[in-house]
């Protein structure tokens, strides 16, 4: 597949006719399920290699036969299609199948500080708030809507491949892993590690794939090897601008980032509570970052997993409950943190917090600072919810700082934090 970034000629690609335009409402998703609870630049080593301009104007196929060939995309036509993608009016397909059109689209918002969440070439509420903002940052009619002036204004800000080939090294591949992780916390809490399950995991998550579509482009790789050479998601390098004020829109399930002058910096889906266990109504503060952070759980304070009645500390990793970041806020108990499903975010509940994907949640992490207010917007016309007065936190110690765990296992270069006071995350 890796040929297909350097394939020449034409190619003539069957693509669905029953493909549209981008709007609100769209895709319509399951109902939430509620669920527990890369960094620096991780830009590919590898020379973007750009294939020559090809078609996709699509075949003059029926909708049955449409269906079928979007269906079995080949891996190298599916890669040239998505580097030479140009804007068309027809509509996204249906269910899971990657199109090239979005998978440009998806890379070329990740660049523009527009987070669509994992990169799968899905359509889904994820692209259109991403779309939404990218809106307001450039000063367009934020309705949603994808046309040919904003894909021109994305294709300017960036003329590099969006699929480009990667070298796996030695480092990648050297763990440590966990392959089968348990879900019960205290099965975790004896583990040295909530470690990635794998290098696909650990890959993924760095590139901001979803792992099933990292897979997908690179059929024939077992990531268990250095020196292999993979197509990843070529995405653009963490936000440097500093963020003043923060957005928690439940209704959208988007955090946003303001500058100081007001403008819209960086956006990201969001899982914001739930109906059962809401997040704060009003202006809260950050007040402590912690990246690789051990995980409290105390079921008298927050909530009761299974059949754990007692409190435990879970080492920090990728996969624990908050991810590989954790925010905190001034209101006890309630954070802004990563996940160890990043394609669940907006699509499951939380416990009251916000939960981002690693990624989004270690990039803002270094874009914030305390202090720094998180404005908890309701729908509009919802009334803010009444949460239960919190009975009094019992402190607990964290676990010492080491130079082992001071930093994400993923981060090759040092951390650029406004603090890092305190490793422990104490969720709701």
């Amino acid at each position: 597949m890796i040929a297909a970034l350097a394939m020449s000629g034409g190619v003539q690609a069957a693509q669905d006719d029953d493909i549209g335009r981008l709007v609100v409402g769209q895709a319509q998703l399951a109902e939430p399920e509620t669920t527990g609870s890369v960094d620096g630049d991780q830009s590919p080593s590898a020379t973007p290699l750009a294939p020559p301009p090809i078609s996709v104007a699509p075949a003059p196929i029926g909708h049955s036969a449409a269906r079928e060939a979007s269906d079995a995309y080949p891996v190298d036509l599916l890669i040239s299609l998505a580097n030479e993608a140009v804007f068309t009016p027809d509509p996204y397909p249906k269910g899971r199948r990657s199109d090239p059109r979005m998978i440009k689209l998806q890379v070329l918002l990740d660049r523009n500080n527009a987070s669509p969440g994992v990169i799968d070439g899905l359509f889904g509420d994820n692209v259109v708030k991403a779309v939404m903002a990218f809106e307001e940052m450039v000063g367009h009619k934020v309705d949603g809507q994808l046309d040919a002036e904003l894909w021109a204004a994305l294709e300017k800000t960036s003329a590099e491949p969006v699929l480009v080939a990667y070298t796996i090294t030695p480092e990648d591949v050297a763990g440590p892993f966990i392959a089968e992780l348990p879900q019960d916390y205290a099965l975790q809490a004896e583990l040295p590690g909530l470690s990635y399950r794998d290098a696909a995991e650990m890959l993924a998550e760095r590139f901001h794939m979803d792992e099933a579509f990292l897979r997908r482009l690179n059929p024939e790789v077992s990531f268990t090897e250095a020196g292999a050479e993979i197509v990843v998601a070529n995405v653009g390098k963490p936000l440097k601008a500093k963020v003043a004020n923060i957005v928690a829109d439940k209704g959208r399930k988007q955090l946003r980032g303001y500058d100081a002058a007001g403008r819209l910096v960086v956006a990201y889906p969001a899982t914001i509570g739930s109906s059962d266990l809401p997040s704060p109504s009003g202006v809260h503060a950050v007040k402590a970052i912690a990246v690789n952070p051990d995980y409290w759980y105390r079921p008298k304070v927050n909530f009761v997993q299974g059949s754990n009645t007692k409190a435990l500390r879970l080492p920090p990793g990728p996969n624990g409950p908050v991810g590989a970041t954790w925010i905190g806020l001034d209101k006890p108990t309630y954070g802004l943190h990563g996940t160890p499903e990043p394609s669940k975010i907006d699509k499951t509940n939380s416990h009251g917090c916000v939960r981002l994907t690693n990624w989004d949640a270690r990039e803002l992490a270094g874009l914030v600072q305390p202090g720094v207010p998180v404005d908890f917007q309701d729908p509009e016309g919802a009334s803010a919810p009444v949460l239960a007065e919190q009975p009094p936190v019992q402190a607990l110690e964290p676990a010492p700082l080491s130079a082992e765990t001071a930093e994400p296992e993923y981060s090759p270069e040092p951390l650029r934090l406004p603090v890092l006071r305190d490793r422990r995350a104490e969720i709701r």
